[in-house]
């Protein structure tokens, strides 16, 4: 059952600043009452203006706090230009005394249903050690496609009716074509989701989403117990 609290929609003068204050809002929450922020990065170009205030403003966060996963991942190596983790790291890894092992990839680099299900694995294997049955974020960020995707979840896919796996191999429509991302179940499992979309021409496709029945796979993710902000710039 998905929760009935109405998504909310901020429209700030300064995008990305917003955008990065309404994360380290939530990051020292969690950690204040959990002793870990774990967070769901995103992909794309609109992150990189958020990632660059995140630096900026979150210098006093405990990022040894901060666990970080990715909502989904080309697949190609990790210094390859497509890749998200690389984009992450240029514009937000590098420049934060985040460990290591902190921050969990995919692998993008090996063959896709394997790295799908090793991913899976790692967020179960740690989920496990807090008796939790699935991974649970504290705050996944999320993009928004033109044709209404959000991670790698894309119109007609499979991934789509998924009720059990947590991630899984993907096909795009752009190259590279494949992907490996979370799912619903997943994604809905969240304490907070937020959407970042910049463009003017996606405000009338996050209007229709937020007034709820879209087909969009954007749409469909509705945190059973959490919450939806959407960041539009």
């Amino acid at each position: 059952m998905q929760t009935d609290v109405n998504p909310v929609i901020l429209r700030p003068a300064d995008f990305a600043a917003e955008a990065a204050r309404f994360i380290l809002d939530h990051a020292r929450a969690a950690i204040a009452a959990r002793g870990l922020f774990r967070l769901a990065l995103s992909g794309g170009n609109t992150p990189r203006i958020v990632h660059a205030q995140l630096f900026a403003l979150g210098a006093d966060l405990p990022w040894n706090r901060v666990q970080i996963t990715f909502g989904d991942e080309r697949c190609v190596p990790p210094e390859h230009a497509d890749s998200n983790f690389r984009m992450a790291k240029e514009s937000l890894l590098d420049a934060v005394d985040i460990p290591a092992g902190n921050v969990f990839r995919i692998r993008g680099e090996i063959a896709p249903a394997d790295a799908a299900r090793e991913y899976e694995d790692q967020l179960a294997a740690f989920a496990n050690r807090l008796g939790e049955p699935r991974y649970v974020h504290d705050l996944v960020l999320l993009g928004l496609g033109e044709d209404g995707h959000t991670a790698s979840l894309f119109p007609g896919s499979p991934a789509l009716e998924e009720t059990a796996r947590n991630v899984l191999p993907t096909i795009g429509p752009k190259p590279p074509p494949q992907r490996i991302t979370m799912t619903f179940p997943l994604l809905n499992a969240a304490r907070h989701v937020a959407f970042l979309v910049t463009g003017a021409g996606k405000h009338p496709l996050v209007d229709e989403i937020v007034a709820g029945g879209s087909a969009h796979p954007a749409g469909r993710v509705r945190p059973t117990a959490g919450a939806v902000t959407w960041f539009v710039g």
